[in-house]
């Protein structure tokens, strides 16, 4: 146990805690905050759907809280409690007024995420992102795990992806390792930076939450403003933000290494990292520009997983792990490794249509990305939930990619307003329907599609609309498809 741990462990005891919502890390949480010595939990939610209250009946029974208080109006009540320690989730904006006030009160607002960071023992390996974090964490891990197999050390996946890890603390070691997949929610109030910390590009996401695009792009950021003098960041240059962010720590005499599979040299990069990934005719390599020697390479027809940006998230985990990892280790892991489920998985074939589900794609970059493997003849499933994030870059590739377009959701007419305003658009070429539900939109996929097109579920927007996450929708369209 580490002295932060056991400091922790004696200041817990006596605090009044709130813990704010009671999703996927909260319940972990409030078990860890118990176990370690906290008997005064008070835990809220706005929701008092079955699932919380089952939670809040498995806590009070446990005896791990107190009370529990639900409702729109949970919050209204915090200041007047005199919390000494909120927990909030990380959807819960900091500057909500009610825990405006309570900070000004003396009370420390954290998150169950700046808790690992601050207790967590071992080297960490944090990955956020617009888009292509969940497979470059799942990479980086399995790279990792290849490296350690074998060995006393092991590696630990947790963050947005895997299981919370707080509850597992004690279990971490010094000599292990751990690698989070971080949320713009979770680093906005982040004190404390990964030894390792990955952005893979910033673009327009979750404006629904955050004030702007600045206030997105500064929680993201927040991910390496905290690092110490040995940590390493890795950064895309292909993407306008974080090549401004690359210059910039580069300029601060960070350590930086860098990715594109868009560039083919060095040379092409900005200057002055301590490494490049990229694509050089047709091998995926990473490169040591401290004496210009290739570390790694590999053929990108090695790989499994279709698609350029698939072999920048290859590139990514690399660049990441390029100071602990072998070559053996990169080509065990390229040579095996099918994706994630949700990103472009193979559904089945029926009729010689292929049916593929990419729910994972809450954004229209995503789905730009997504098309970007496919020659042509695409039906597509698209919309839901609006994130206030603009759709006019989405419609030129779909009139080049899509043979027919299938909207349900919300953003349904912001995506049709961007493909006909596009001046490639002909509908005689491109038709689009309206269905009514999801089974009606799966139905509409297999009347339009032919031997040789693929039925492709793309949303280009978040699921909350009909669903409670994207992983729902997305096995929602597994299993209409499968009953075809």
């Amino acid at each position: 146990m580490t002295n932060e741990f056991e400091s922790f462990k004696k200041n817990i005891a006596a605090a009044k805690i709130a813990v704010l919502g009671l999703g996927i890390s909260n319940v972990p949480l409030i078990r860890f905050l118990y176990e370690s010595g906290a008997r005064n939990i008070t835990a809220y939610d706005k929701f008092a759907s079955p699932q919380v209250l089952a939670n809040i009946e498995m806590l009070k029974n446990n005896g791990m809280i107190k009370s529990a208080v639900t409702g729109e109006d949970y919050l209204n009540d915090i200041p007047s409690e005199k919390y000494d320690i909120i927990f909030k989730s990380p959807i819960i904006r900091p500057d909500v007024p009610s825990l405006v006030k309570a900070v000004e009160q003396g009370a420390l607002l954290t998150s169950e995420m700046e808790l690992f960071f601050e207790l967590c023992p071992c080297k960490t390996y944090g990955i956020t992102g617009s888009d292509g974090k969940t497979t470059t964490t799942t990479l980086t891990y399995k790279l990792l795990s290849a490296h350690y197999k074998g060995t006393e050390t092991k590696v630990w996946l947790g963050g947005n992806i895997g299981r919370p890890l707080i509850d597992i603390l004690p279990e971490i070691k010094a000599e292990d390792v751990a690698v989070l997949e971080l949320s713009s929610f979770q680093l906005m109030t982040m004190k404390k930076s990964p030894d390792v910390s990955v952005i893979t590009n910033i673009t327009p996401n979750h404006l629904d939450v955050h004030k702007d695009y600045n206030e997105y792009i500064e929680a993201k950021k927040n991910i390496l403003e905290n690092q110490g003098a040995n940590g390493v960041i890795v950064l895309n240059d292909k993407n306008e933000i974080t090549a401004g962010i690359a210059a910039e720590c580069i300029s601060k005499g960070k350590r930086v290494r860098m990715f594109s599979a868009y560039k083919s040299a060095i040379s092409e990069f900005t200057k002055g990292a301590e490494g490049y990934g990229f694509l050089n005719e047709g091998n995926l390599k990473y490169v040591s520009s401290l004496n210009n020697i290739i570390k790694y390479s590999i053929a990108r027809s090695e790989l499994k997983v279709p698609g350029i940006f698939n072999g920048e998230n290859l590139l990514t985990a690399i660049a990441a792990c390029a100071d602990t990892i072998t070559q053996a280790d990169v080509e065990a892991v390229a040579t095996e490794f099918t994706g994630v489920s949700h990103r472009c998985e193979l559904v089945r074939e029926l009729d010689g249509v292929k049916y593929y589900n990419s729910s994972i794609d809450s954004s229209p970059n995503r789905t730009i990305q997504t098309l970007s493997v496919f020659d042509g003849n695409v039906v597509m499933i698209a919309g839901g939930k609006d994130k206030n994030i603009p759709y006019d870059d989405i419609g030129p590739v779909i009139c080049e990619k899509v043979k027919a377009l299938i909207l349900i959701g919300p953003t349904a007419e912001k995506i049709e307003a961007a493909v006909k305003a596009c001046n490639k658009f002909d509908e005689k070429i491109l038709k689009i329907l309206h269905p009514n539900n999801y089974k009606e939109a799966v139905k509409y996929a297999c009347e339009n599609a032919k031997s040789g097109d693929c039925v492709l579920l793309s949303p280009a927007s978040t699921s909350f609309d009909l669903f409670r996450n994207f992983e729902e929708r997305g096995n929602t369209f597994k299993e209409l498809v499968l009953e075809l």
